[in-house]
């Protein structure tokens, strides 16, 4: 079922939510051999602003080119990262373990494919440190 359980870092960027906003943003990204590993964005009520969120393999670098670049809103914060089986029953399983713990799911995004490789599921609870005890012994 969970082939890795990690602690990560994910970046949260608050912008104007317009045309080209994403591509300006992991355009700066790109230019510095920076990659997106996981991603996920949103745009709030009214629609003029959006907030990304994603991991990298270098958020220090990331969050220094975003600054140089103009971006002021970001933030940093703790997050697990589950890399499992990609296969029918698998997210209800580590869904069910922190059901069955009492931790409630603050929110939650996936990445998979389609070639038989690992889905990453990336989550965030009221407790981590529980969380990650929790899936761990699974």
């Amino acid at each position: 079922m969970i082939k890795t359980l990690v602690r990560a870092k994910e970046i949260s960027v608050i912008t104007r939510n317009e045309v080209g906003a994403l591509s300006r943003m992991m355009s700066f990204l790109v230019n510095h051999g920076i990659n997106v590993e996981t991603i996920a964005g949103y745009s709030n009520y009214t629609g003029d602003q959006g907030n990304l969120v994603f991991i990298t393999n270098n958020n220090t670098e990331a969050i220094g080119e975003l600054i140089g670049n103009g971006y002021e809103n970001i933030t940093e914060r703790d997050v697990i990262v589950v890399e499992l089986e990609n296969r029918p029953g698998a997210l209800k399983n580590i869904s069910e373990v922190l059901a069955l713990s009492k931790i409630s799911i603050d929110y939650v995004y996936c990445t998979t494919c389609s070639g038989g490789c690992a889905a990453k599921v990336v989550l965030s609870t009221p407790d981590n440190d529980r969380a990650v005890k929790a899936l761990s012994a699974r």
